[in-house]
């Protein structure tokens, strides 16, 4: 699949699976999908990941993912020759960068629905967008510590 494809399929997978839990649930509620592990949950956020607020507000937050989102695409085009796992790597993150950006533009907030728990540990809610961005990010750092330091091994003399 090529970069511009992948984007678009995330952000549209994205963009979709919020769209069903708005229109399937109402606000907070839960319905298992693996009792006790697994359960779709609908809840919004407003703030960051983890619920976390941003200093300023909701509109230093919105300005503050777009000049985010114009630094992932100028890195993305610098990379468009590069390693596959840094362009796909980058193209994740961008794709869910994109589709809470468009919820926080859109409606001041953005929907999470997916809920795991062990026990009574639940984790973050969160979104296709958020796992998107997470394995993005795996992606990326994997090349950049493991990768390039392999590279880095064979080029140098012994």
């Amino acid at each position: 699949m090529n970069i511009l494809g992948l984007i678009v399929a995330v952000f549209a997978l994205d963009q979709w699976s919020k769209w069903a839990i708005k229109t399937s649930f109402n606000l907070y509620q839960s319905k298992p999908v693996i009792q006790d592990f697994f359960h779709l949950t609908y809840v919004t956020n407003d703030g960051m990941a983890f619920g976390l607020s941003a200093p300023g507000g909701k509109g230093v937050l919105l300005v503050l993912t777009l000049v985010l989102t114009g630094v992932i695409i100028h890195f993305l085009w610098k990379e468009k020759e590069g390693h596959p796992l840094i362009k796909y790597g980058l193209a994740l993150i961008l794709s869910g960068a994109i589709g809470n950006l468009v919820d926080r533009f859109i409606f001041g907030k953005v929907v999470d629905f997916l809920d795991f728990m062990i026990g009574n540990y639940h984790w973050y809610i969160f979104n296709v967008a958020d796992t998107a961005v997470t394995i993005g990010m795996a992606l990326f750092l994997y090349h950049s510590i493991i990768i390039q330091k392999e590279d880095s091994l064979k080029d140098s003399p012994v």
